[in-house]
Order: structure tokens, then sequence, then C-alpha cells
């Protein structure tokens, strides 16, 4: 590879979409009553691996590239898969297909390849297990391949000890099926991407504080869903953008979720030059086009909360 020095850098840019509300979008969907159509899907071998699991469940998904439609079973139509689900290398698909998994009439195994049977997953069988899930972690060292035997769930309020949007969402998916009121608090919130899109599909979710707080449903229903830009994709050219003198780059539909824009903070905090242009709310989620020009850095301290 040859590199060299580059001129101002100029122009308009789309990203990727954002993988956590891929995941999302497909999970969710599936258990839905109906059709959800989403839009700018990414076309990552996680969020693949999460369409592979439910269509093992009998779920009927048309991806198409950039669309891909889930034609829902409703949230108890799943059907027991005829072999092992395998997650890849996607630790949300396993944790948060766990919760889901644990409510059914039917019993699975889930694995993933060599790196995933090596991350902990104790921290979604412990909480799991409370509501009365019978998860088995096979080689007994708390982590895949999870053999999981699906029955009825009773309510928790589980304080988890480090906050996780995985661990979070895996409860409450889990309490969409439970006999009451679940709830989940953090020391501080962690993304919120699962409440948002919960509640879009007809979930009774709300947040207290740094808590959040789910009712069992009788049903979800399926949607239109854009995928905002990952913001994470967009930190390159927003770097590239500021330190490139005379650049000026407009990022389109970036997701500005705030609990996913402590880039943009810091950004502001060491003088960047960054606008946000065409604010919208795409599926509860809020996204911007980004502005970035050029800018005269200084140093900030970087600590807390961000």
């Amino acid at each position: 590879m040859k590199f060299k020095k580059a001129s101002p850098l100029k122009g308009e840019v789309h990203i990727p979409g954002d993988k956590s509300i891929s995941h999302r979008s497909v999970m969710f969907g599936s258990i839905a009553k109906g059709t959800t159509q989403i839009s700018h899907f990414l076309q990552g071998a996680d969020c693949l691996s999460t369409i592979s699991c439910f269509q093992k469940m009998g779920v009927a998904i048309e991806n198409n590239g950039d669309s891909v439609i889930v034609r829902g079973n409703g949230l108890r139509g799943l059907k027991r898969p005829d072999t092992v689900l395998d997650c890849g290398n996607s630790g949300t698909t396993t944790r948060l297909i766990s919760g889901i998994l644990s409510a059914q009439n039917f019993d699975v195994t889930v694995t993933g390849d060599e790196s995933i049977q090596k991350r902990p997953m104790k921290r979604i069988i412990e909480p799991l297990s409370l509501m009365g899930a019978q998860i088995e972690s096979l080689r007994q060292n708390g982590c895949a391949p999870l053999h999981i035997t699906g029955r009825p769930l009773q309510a928790i309020h589980y304080h988890s000890r480090i906050p996780s949007a995985q661990v979070k969402s895996a409860i409450l998916l889990a309490g969409l099926y439970a006999d009451g009121e679940t709830r989940v608090t953090e020391t501080h919130v962690s993304r919120n991407h699962s409440e948002l899109m919960l509640r879009s599909f007809g979930a009774d979710v709300r947040c207290e504080g740094t808590t959040a707080i789910i009712r069992p449903a009788g049903e979800l229903y399926g949607k239109q869903i854009t995928v905002p830009g990952d913001i994470s994709s967009a930190a390159p050219f927003l770097a590239a953008g500021l330190l490139v003198p005379g650049s000026e780059l407009l990022i389109r539909q970036v997701g500005i979720n705030p609990t996913r824009d402590g880039i943009l903070h810091v950004c502001r905090a060491m003088g960047a030059g960054i606008t946000l242009m065409n604010e919208q709310d795409a599926s509860g989620e809020p996204t911007a086009d980004i502005l970035v020009k050029s800018s005269s850095l200084h140093g900030t301290v970087i600590e807390g909360a961000i």
C-alpha cells in the first residue's frame, strides 16, 4: 500500500447501517405479527447470523441486500429448529436470542465460533435463571454452547452490576413473556436501542432514571424500519474531516442516539467544527446529517460518564 498526503476532503459520505439496530430489527420483526420491512440493513456477518438463526426457527426472511423483509411468526410462533443455532461471531445474537428462547415451548442449543465459545455468558445466564429459565452451559464453563429449555418465566427486578445493553436486552426480551413487570436497573444507562425499538413494535416499555421496565406483551406488530448509519463507522470520517486542512464533509443520516454520541461531545470539547443538520426520528432513533469542517483542535479531559 502506498500513502500520500491528502488534499482537502470534500463531499458527502453515506455509511453502512447500524449493526446493533440491524440485529434488533430482524429479531423483533421475527417475533412480531405481520411484515417488517427493513431498509439500509447492515450486511455484515454478525447480522447475517441473526437472520440465519430465525430462519431455522421457521421465520420467512427475504434478504434483498440493502433491504430485508421479515414475515414474523408472532410472539409465540417460533418453531423448534432441526439443528443447533449457530451465532457465528456475534455476541449480540447469542445473548439477545437467549432471552427470547428462554420462554419458548421447545429446547434448543445455541453456539458460535471459537471466539464466542470463550466469551462469558454467565451475565445472561444468571438473570434469566432468576426468571425461571433453564440454561445449561454444556461445557460447564459459563460459555457457549448453551442448551436452553423454554419454560414459563416470572418477572424480576434485576440490578446489573456492569451496565450492558446486551444483558439488559436479554432480560427485557424475556420480560415480554414473563408474568408481570420486569425491571432492569443499571448504574448508568447503557445503549437503549432495544427499549426504543420494542416500544415502536407495540411493547409496553418505559424508563425511570436508570431503570428500564417492560410488561408482558400480547403481541408485537411488524413495521417499516430505516436503519440509521452507524456512528462507529462514521468516526474515521469525522476524524479525517477535522484533521485534514481545508476539508468539509457531510456524513448522511447518522444515528445520534444520546447513549452512542460520546464522540461528538468529545470532539466539540476539543474545538471541533461539527454541525447537526436535518435532524429526524427514524423508528424511535434520532438521526442527523453531520457536517464536519477542518478545525484547529485543542486538548480536553475525558472522564466520568463520557
